[in-house]
């Protein structure tokens, strides 16, 4: 017979308190992950600031510690490295005692043009960092969320893994295995209490996308098609990361949350 699980008990705080929790978010020294880093904290989880380089990672974590709330560590870890990662899951629960919350947002696109000019070593790139690295993440944190009966896996993915691009095609064919990858995990996990689930941004102002908005045409362009005629800012993205990773997305599992102004409607 199955085991019943119940419901999990609602914080006086509120739906969306993550007092006691332990998140990790890679790609959290600027951008979308940087972001959903700063909300967590403010709604009580202590967080692992992670990402290439070591002194940006610091000084976010400095800053979520100065801002009070949840506590902030810096982790630098490269996601093509294994060894990294694991590092990065060693540390965090030398810190805290325990992961109940990952976020896999850091993600590669070296390549910008033509599926049929990108060569097999920037596919495999793309392929490698924004699906197999979230694979090996998940693969590190779920035994203990198996043992607790409770996480929250989620996975940055894009609208780009819901139709075709003629610029960015092999980042999108990552981003559709990313939404898979959360399906068929939220049904291998779900009888464990552990919630997969992606965030599908639209075109968001950051860094990471600068080719496709960096100039006041681009950006007319780019937000002329969106109903609430305007791209993302990263903070937009943060409030479904935490949904998600608390009470309030409990029954959540297994789905793509849109969240892009309207471009996709």
């Amino acid at each position: 017979m199955s085991q019943v699980l119940e419901a999990p008990k609602v914080s006086a705080l509120g739906l969306f308190d993550l007092t006691g929790k332990v998140a990790v978010i890679t790609g959290s020294s600027r951008g979308i992950g940087r972001a959903i880093a700063e909300r967590m904290a403010q709604q009580g989880a202590n967080v692992v600031i992670s990402s290439r380089k070591a002194g940006p990672c610091e000084e976010v974590a400095a800053g979520i510690n100065a801002a009070g709330g949840g506590k902030a560590i810096a982790v630098p870890a490269n996601i093509s490295s294994q060894e990294d990662l694991q590092r990065l899951m060693d540390e965090t629960r030398k810190a805290f005692g325990k992961i109940d919350i990952l976020v896999c947002n850091a993600a590669s696109n070296p390549f910008y043009g033509s599926q049929l000019d990108i060569s097999d070593d920037a596919f495999r790139k793309i392929l490698d960092n924004n699906i197999i690295a979230n694979n090996w993440m998940i693969k590190m944190v779920v035994p203990e969320m198996k043992e607790r009966k409770d996480g929250s896996i989620i996975i940055v993915s894009s609208i780009g893994g819901l139709r075709g691009s003629e610029v960015i095609g092999a980042y999108c064919i990552s981003k559709a295995a990313d939404m898979q990858l959360a399906r068929n995990l939220a049904k291998e996990l779900g009888p464990h209490n552990i919630r997969v689930n992606c965030v599908a941004p639209g075109l968001v102002k950051t860094d990471f996308a600068k080719a496709l908005w960096d100039t006041p045409a681009g950006e007319e362009r780019a937000s002329s098609g969106t109903p609430l005629r305007r791209l993302g800012e990263p903070d937009d993205l943060a409030g479904a990361a935490v949904y998600l990773a608390s009470r309030a997305g409990a029954w959540t599992t297994g789905q793509t949350l849109v969240v892009d102004g309207g471009s996709t409607c």
